[in-house]
């Protein structure tokens, strides 16, 4: 709408005052309410090239600037040089016409078109039930994800599936020992760095069931046996709570493939080969002190002939590169903070361009209630499940309280606040909105009113139409803003913003009872409305209910 009605009169009085080449438009909405709906800073930007005052600029492009009738009500020059606008009625009518003829695409784009993004997140080993923590990092991933694809890309979700090193063992011997004593062995000692929850104790039973007693044994086939089961069982333990999230991924990425294809040892040769690798004390290890002077030298490759962690991360995300995605999004926790620049600077010495991988770090949960931390850990058995709070509160309230605050931010889980049914409770507000709506219609309905045919939308002229309508035509670019950025936040914080101005519309123009043609004006309002607090709510994941 803008590229149409503003950015094209701006296109050819820039033409007109001698700028023939493509130069970037960047409208902005201003803080100050009162400096207008648009403001631009071209005049500012072409100051140099020209060799003239951004003013004396800015009036030049005012002099050859042509809109069509009504579409701005005025132009001004303010400050160093911005050419600030207000949208005349014009404006208003056209815009929400093309909204109700877009209907349920409305705040789709195509700017992503022929970029192929590969977003990981997840990830959790399947060493037992997801935390809180995996809640935020699914939520997240899952939105930017949606995100990426309402905006045109072509996104690729995955979840990199690590099955191999110590944690693996850790759940072997786990289940082994629960194994053990639910065998009979009941003195069997559990060990030290085990996993203590029940869900272990579930899997050896099962182990019971199906072996008997013939596991007795601590061998090395035993040991991969309840491995092997331990895998399975919290694996699929995971993919249950994900359906309950309507998480589902596109690739499932095997650890074990990356050695088995022979793509870490290709990592070590070509290291090595670029004089980037050497041996020390029986270890592996990158140089990366020759890459970065910031960074230190890492050990690859354990005395012991085990690969440390950054050694797979490299090779793996050599793996996508190669896939041919335009741009990698991975989503990690504040815990992976001090290995990615290692792992970005491996990527980069192997010739890759690690420019067009973009790594979110999410901060820690804290999940209260009554105003004491409840505390989460997988090892203890004392933990509070991704599970647990989904069957509590809800898929809608735990994904939307997962990406309602930065992702920079600590995220502190008021259990309180989530299972409230009133206004508080900031999903209740947006999901109210929508099933108000929708009451209204039905209302509409009952009583023989249909909102078929043209709409005169010039007969929304009340301050609490105006304020709606502003803020549902800032949608598709909010969605943009959030895609570009990264930050579901940003979506969220706008829809709250829809609600509101809805809720004073509501209680301050009169809909059943207005005029036939104000009434239908107002109802198409409406409907555009529930179509942004729909889409926007399937954007984060979240239901658009009928009925609350």
């Amino acid at each position: 709408m803008i590229q149409k009605l503003i950015a094209l009169p701006f296109e050819k009085a820039l033409q007109a005052i001698g700028v023939q080449e493509h130069v970037q438009l960047n409208f902005e909405i201003p803080k100050v309410s009162s400096h207008g709906d648009l403001s631009v800073n071209i005049a500012m930007v072409l100051a140099k090239k020209l060799g003239k005052s951004p003013r004396i600029i800015a009036q030049e492009i005012l002099d050859n600037l042509t809109f069509e009738p009504n579409i701005i009500s005025s132009v001004e020059i303010a400050g160093a040089g911005f050419i600030n606008l207000k949208y005349g009625p014009g404006f208003y009518i056209h815009a929400l016409s093309k909204i109700l003829l877009l209907g349920e695409t409305f705040g789709k784009s195509d700017e992503g078109t022929g970029k192929k993004v590969n977003v990981e997140y997840v990830s959790a080993n399947p060493t037992g039930l997801l935390h809180i923590g995996h809640g935020r990092n699914t939520a997240i991933g899952d939105t930017v994800a949606n995100l990426l694809t309402w905006t045109g890309h072509e996104v690729v979700r995955e979840y990199y599936f690590n099955n191999a090193g110590n944690q693996m063992n850790n759940l072997a011997l786990s289940v082994y020992a629960r194994y053990r004593q639910a065998a009979g062995d009941v003195d069997y000692a559990f060990p030290e760095d085990g996993y203590h929850g029940s869900y272990i104790r579930q899997i050896a039973d099962e182990l019971v069931i199906q072996y008997g007693n013939s596991l007795g044994e601590n061998s090395k086939e035993n040991l991969e046996i309840c491995k092997l089961a331990g895998e399975k069982w919290c694996f699929a333990a995971i993919m249950k709570t994900l359906q309950k999230m309507n998480v589902h991924q596109d690739v499932f990425f095997n650890e074990d493939s990356l050695y088995h294809d022979g793509k870490v040892q290709r990592v070590i040769d070509d290291l090595r080969a670029a004089k980037l690798a050497y041996d020390q004390d029986g270890a592996v290890w990158i140089a990366l002190s020759k890459l970065d002077e910031k960074l230190t030298d890492r050990v690859i490759v354990k005395s012991s002939g085990e690969p440390t962690y950054r050694l797979p991360d490299i090779a793996y995300h050599r793996d996508k590169l190669e896939r041919g995605f335009d741009q990698i999004v991975d989503i990690f926790g504040a815990d992976h903070i001090a290995t990615i620049p290692d792992v970005m600077a491996g990527v980069q010495a192997l010739g890759l361009d690690s420019s067009k991988i973009k790594v979110l770090i999410y901060q820690f949960v804290t999940l209260t209630e009554n105003g004491e931390q409840v505390k989460m850990s997988k090892r203890t058995g004392n933990s509070y499940t991704l599970d647990d709070l989904i069957d509590e509160l809800g898929a809608d309230v735990v994904r939307f309280f997962f990406i309602m605050r930065g992702v920079n931010t600590h995220l502190e889980f008021d259990l309180a606040l989530a299972r409230e049914q009133g206004d508080r409770n900031p999903v209740f507000y947006l999901q109210y909105a929508h099933a108000r709506i929708t009451s209204i219609f039905t209302n509409a309905a009952e009583n023989g009113i249909s909102n078929t045919g043209s709409v005169d939308f010039s007969l929304l002229n009340h301050p609490a139409e105006y304020n709606l309508i502003k803020t549902l035509l800032r949608f598709p670019e909010q969605i943009k803003k959030s895609a570009q950025n990264l930050e579901p936040q940003i979506l969220v914080e706008y829809l709250r913003e829809v609600a509101s101005c809805f809720h004073v519309f509501y209680h301050e123009c009169p809909i059943m009872k207005a005029e036939n043609e104000l009434r239908s004006a107002r109802l198409s309002l409406l409907k555009i409305t529930k179509i942004t607090l729909r889409n926007g709510l399937s954007i984060l994941g979240v239901s658009a209910p009928d009925k609350m």
